[in-house]
């Protein structure tokens, strides 16, 4: 993990970089195998099953007596720990629910607004190293909330083809309409193009390794919405002399265990702090049992020290990283400072993990610096926004000679005529 001292702003986009993937040799890599999907379906996801996950897959769906069956394999204290944590997700998601408003923008002319469900909206969640059952949480409780009728997953089958017992669990208690054992490139492409057994949806949601993630940015390309852009997992940590650094080692390590891309970087005014952090990392890292992936995230790590607090909330927009932890004197102000982050985490005692998991929010957020023009994901993300307007004839007789002099000068005599027409209507009628 390298330390930097005092670096000059025209240097911060250098030390801020992330690491870099090689994605013009992914979509050379992932494309085939879209093509493939799109065009022989069925076929193909079974023989690219077999070539990458060495599985032959007879039937893609999961029964509903493989679920009954994997209900009763998980853990009672586990099972009590995703209901509470779906308790506070659901919570937090239901707030952003928005009742319809009318709006008279003048006499007679009335404009709302009101969200509709996305119909079929399709989850991948991860299932390899981790079998990552939170993002199930993440995603189907607001699709359920937002009112989407048909809600499928995709997660990658295990050596025996099966699929672990708590994905299994989680999905049914969420309500998922239908769960598919396929994982990797092909799933994402039979989500977007429909296969003989698996159905194309609206919308994509979900993580994925860099295969996955790639194939997400090629069919969203081809028209097939995605969540949102996304790269390998990130932190920072904004840390004073008011730190503790067993604490701040450890939030640092939670992400670098995620993956060998991922990234976490600590950004103090404290060089005590610093040394203390890079001490606490070492001995921490040798007690993880992913050590290995999270010994080759901190070698894309930093701790980066700046002179005072304004520098470091300065660096810290300019990162805009995927979770951003506050662990300093004063953090609800210096939140307030904060502009581009997926998802803040304020104070000592609120580590990244909480989120990850069980406090409510959302973990699915954009990494990459995205965080500077997308939002992670929430309950809007299930739905898209229609706006209505009515007018009645006092509102048209007011309101349409303005639309009639706009035409005109732009010239669409059509645009024009639809008003005018109206106009001559109404004046006969008096």
């Amino acid at each position: 993990m390298q330390t930097i001292f005092y670096p000059n702003k025209e240097n911060w986009h250098q030390i801020l970089s992330r690491p870099v993937n090689n994605q013009e040799h992914l979509f050379d890599l992932v494309t085939p195998v879209i093509n493939s999907v799109r065009i022989n379906g069925d076929k193909a996801i079974k023989d690219f099953t077999k070539l990458f996950d060495k599985i032959d897959i007879d039937s893609f769906l999961v029964s509903q007596e493989e679920i009954n069956s994997a209900c009763l394999l998980v853990d009672s204290e586990l099972k009590e720990a995703i209901n509470r944590a779906m308790k506070n997700i659901r919570k937090f998601h239901q707030s952003q629910q928005h009742s319809v408003k009318i709006i008279e923008t003048e006499p007679g002319v009335k404009c709302w607004q009101k969200s509709v469900p996305i119909e079929k909206t399709g989850l991948y969640i991860p299932g390899g190293s981790a079998p990552l059952f939170s993002t199930i949480l993440m995603l189907a409780v607001p699709a359920e909330i937002a009112g989407c009728k048909e809600i499928y997953i995709c997660t990658p089958p295990g050596i025996n083809g099966q699929i672990n017992p708590v994905i299994l669990y989680t999905a049914h208690l969420t309500g998922v309409t239908k769960i598919f054992r396929v994982g990797g490139a092909q799933a994402i492409a039979a989500m977007a193009y429909g296969t003989e057994s698996i159905p194309r949806v609206d919308k994509i949601f979900g993580p994925g390794n860099s295969y996955v993630t790639a194939a997400k940015q090629i069919v969203a390309l081809n028209g097939v919405a995605i969540d949102m852009p996304a790269g390998p997992s990130e932190v920072a940590v904004l840390a004073d002399d008011s730190a503790n650094p067993a604490f701040v080692a450890a939030d640092l390590l939670s992400q670098a265990e995620h993956g060998t891309d991922s990234q976490a970087i600590l950004i103090t005014d404290s060089m005590q702090l610093a040394k203390l952090v890079y001490e606490e990392v070492n001995k921490q890292l040798g007690l993880l049992p992913r050590n290995e992936i999270a010994h080759k995230a901190m070698q894309n790590s930093r701790i980066i020290v700046m002179r005072n607090i304004d520098e470091m909330i300065d660096l810290a927009n300019s990162y805009a990283p995927e979770h951003l932890i506050l662990e300093i004197k004063n953090d609800e102000i210096v939140a307030e400072k904060i502009i581009n982050a997926g998802s803040v985490f304020l104070g000592h005692l609120t580590p990244e993990s909480a989120g990850d998991y069980a406090s409510g929010t959302n973990h699915t957020l954009p990494t990459y610096g995205y965080a500077k023009a997308y939002s992670g994901v929430n309950l809007d993300s299930f739905s898209k926004k229609i706006t209505f307007q009515k007018i009645s004839s006092r509102g048209l007789l007011n309101l349409g000679p303005v639309i009639e002099i706009m035409a005109e000068a732009e010239l669409l005599t059509a645009h024009k005529n639809a008003v005018s027409i109206r106009l001559d209507e109404l004046k006969k009628r008096k």
